[in-house]
């Protein structure tokens, strides 16, 4: 299954130490690990460091001064880590006036120096851009790259392909392999980025279940998230338990499924999630003849998304925009969830 960059936003927990050392097998060295803090390490510049992928393994010889990127949450986390790329995509979805991103920005004029390269990925991936960008390495870690793509980029550089198919390799894994790449120690962001998660959940009352959910009001449509897509795995990691009837019901091997809006009713849980459209009203949810059936929506408990921008950064989440999040939208999800 292969799906569409615009679709996955609207349409369709702290990592343990297992979690860790699962991503960082698709890193290998023959030098010591990088510096800690996302500091540069020289000492391990002349170490080649191996890359492996969903299409193989790609070495990166030496520390990249030319980083181009594809799809989202790559350049969010290059920047994360330090490093400004010199071409990326534009947001053309949920961007902001700079058909870039508030964290982008932010994090642009605290690290200074030239601005990226912008160019369209409005018909896919870009390689003319990429290639007039001159770039020594493109990181693809979280994409929906194919095969075909991948050895496309391959001619220009080397490529760090997706870690896992479909925009499934999670934040943490993208930080991780990309902080190898580039000489990077991710310890210490991954860290931080978690604490503040989990740190704005704090108030959630245990055993809080949830379900994340696409409520099209305009189609009468239902679409749930489960299993490695970015929103269950938010809520999870703000401490809250996916409900019964996503985990009994989820295809095997899919992150979103559709549920039939006549069977609104037996989405039983706690807390739900849903994007909805700028200007929209959660009470216009509620007030949906079939939606409104929904037990957590019928108790004033949907917690939603109501801009693109906001929506952008927890459903391509990244170190760089949960913090945001963290600040920005997550707050008027803990006071619905806690009144």
């Amino acid at each position: 299954m292969n799906v569409s960059r615009r679709s996955l936003l609207t349409a369709s927990a702290a990592a343990t130490a297992a979690f860790a050392a699962t991503a960082l097998s698709a890193c290998t060295t023959s030098a010591s690990s990088p510096g800690a803090g996302g500091s540069d390490s020289s000492s391990d510049d002349a170490a080649p460091v191996t890359i492996k992928h969903i299409y193989g393994t790609t070495e990166i010889p030496s520390t990249p001064t030319r980083v181009a990127t594809v799809s989202w949450v790559n350049a969010d986390t290059a920047l994360a880590l330090g490093v400004v790329p010199v071409a990326m995509p534009a947001m053309e979805w949920g961007g902001n006036g700079n058909r870039s991103t508030d964290w982008i920005d932010a994090k642009l004029a605290e690290l200074g120096g030239p601005a990226p390269t912008l160019f369209s990925e409005a018909d896919g991936i870009n390689a003319d851009a990429i290639a007039a960008a001159t770039p020594d390495v493109i990181l693809a870690a979280y994409s929906g790259l194919t095969k075909d793509e991948y050895e496309k980029l391959s001619k220009i550089a080397r490529v760090v392909g997706p870690i896992k198919a479909n925009y499934l390799t999670s934040w943490q894994e993208a930080a991780t392999v990309i902080g190898a790449a580039l000489r990077k120690d991710p310890k210490e962001l991954i860290s931080s980025v978690e604490k503040q998660i989990t740190d704005a959940g704090k108030d959630i009352p245990k055993g809080t279940t949830f379900i994340a959910s696409t409520l099209d009001t305009a189609a009468n449509t239902i679409s749930l998230y489960t299993g490695d897509d970015t929103r269950p795995r938010l809520l999870r990691a703000l401490g809250m338990t996916e409900a019964e009837v996503v985990r009994k019901n989820a295809p095997k091997d899919q992150f979103f499924f559709e549920w039939s809006p006549e069977r609104a009713d037996e989405l039983d849980s706690d807390v739900i999630y849903s994007w909805i459209p700028a200007g929209t009203k959660p009470e216009a949810v509620k007030a949906n003849s079939l939606f409104g059936r929904i037990p957590a929506v019928q108790n004033d408990k949907l917690i939603v998304t109501d801009s693109d921008h906001a929506t952008l950064s927890v459903s391509a989440a990244s170190a760089l925009s949960l913090p945001w999040a963290v600040k920005n939208v997550i707050p008027a999800w803990i006071e619905t969830i806690t009144a």
